[in-house]
């Protein structure tokens, strides 16, 4: 019973975020559309904020679990966005409220789980040193969720799969090439 009540939780904050702004929900809100008193509320989150962080880590173990289907970094990426493109409004309530920070780590582990295993796999036969890997992976992390950010600030017009397949397409081979320069190079 406890997991179906913070599924119904969870479902109803997210209605609720695509429809306002995350700083005029409240648990009252939450606890009505769940049809649950805010003791039940209460015992599952220590308040709204603790549920949009649990509502995050939940979707960070799905890329997690998904993650040896993962073809490519963009394949990657796609998938651990998936929550923004198929929640747009909630995202965008998000990252205009003081917790835009929970958002952009949310970014950061997406593409801490995607691009040290696909920077990895580029670097064999390679003699890279972790340092220059890390460096590599940083770059790419930053700015795909400089992209998104771009995105969200834009309005959501663009189609970000296709500018993150466009991304994959036009630096196709720089990982490689960062890390021949890195072994070839080395500090």
């Amino acid at each position: 019973m406890s997991q179906l009540t913070k599924k119904a939780i969870t479902e109803a904050f997210i209605t609720l975020l695509n429809q306002r702004p995350l700083d005029k929900i409240t648990v009252k809100d939450i606890v009505d559309r769940c049809q649950i008193n805010r003791n039940t509320f209460y015992y599952h989150y220590q308040d709204i904020y603790a549920l949009l962080e649990e509502l995050m880590q939940e979707e960070i173990r799905k890329i997690v679990e998904n993650a040896p289907s993962i073809e490519s970094w963009q394949d990657g990426f796609i998938e651990g966005i998936q929550f923004a493109l198929s929640n747009r409004k909630a995202v965008y309530h998000v990252y205009n409220s003081a917790y835009r920070e929970l958002l952009a780590q949310y970014l950061f582990r997406v593409a801490d789980r995607i691009l040290p295993e696909f920077v990895g796999a580029k670097s064999q036969g390679l003699d890279v040193s972790p340092r220059d890997m890390r460096i590599i992976c940083d770059f790419y992390k930053y700015a795909l969720a400089g992209i998104v950010f771009q995105w969200i600030r834009g309005g959501m017009q663009e189609e970000l799969t296709e500018v993150i397949r466009r991304i994959g397409v036009l630096f196709e081979g720089n990982i490689r090439s960062a890390l021949v320069n890195g072994a070839e190079h080395p500090q």
